[in-house]
């Protein structure tokens, strides 16, 4: 059966460092994420060795816009498949900033115990992400 984590009756932090030190990698596919939540778990991957086999694989999903669920509740998004290029490089470039002020504000007096990318250059963090459907 199962686990739900709730964080009231059953809180996740301990349970996810627990299986995170008993491993040497680690997938995980989340809906959200915040990189200053990575301070809680980034000595624990820190012990992994890195590299293909021995890191932590993350895939985030991002959330809709409030915009884009009006644009297409008012018949007003583009249909599926229907993007061009240069508005695919426009969406690329605006998840890369929605990650660097993430970063920024995630790192008050400059912090780099929990920074991917402090990790990222070992092997022992990489990220990924695309959208959620629906």
């Amino acid at each position: 059966m199962p686990t739900i984590f709730d964080n009231i009756d059953s809180p996740l932090l301990p349970a996810l460092r627990n299986g995170i030190e008993a491993a040497d990698r680690g997938d995980f596919s989340v809906g959200y994420f915040n990189l200053r939540g990575w301070r809680a778990i980034a000595d624990a991957v820190e012990r992994w060795p890195g590299g293909e086999n021995h890191c932590c694989r993350l895939l985030i999903g991002m959330q809709r816009a409030p915009q884009e669920v009006l644009r297409e509740a008012c018949g007003l998004a583009p249909a599926p498949g229907d993007i061009d290029n240069a508005t695919a490089i426009a969406l690329k470039k605006k998840l890369a900033q929605d990650f660097r002020e993430q970063l920024a504000m995630g790192m008050p007096g400059g912090r780099t115990g929990n920074r991917p990318g402090r990790v990222s250059p070992s092997g022992r963090l990489t990220i990924a992400s695309g959208k959620i459907p629906g």
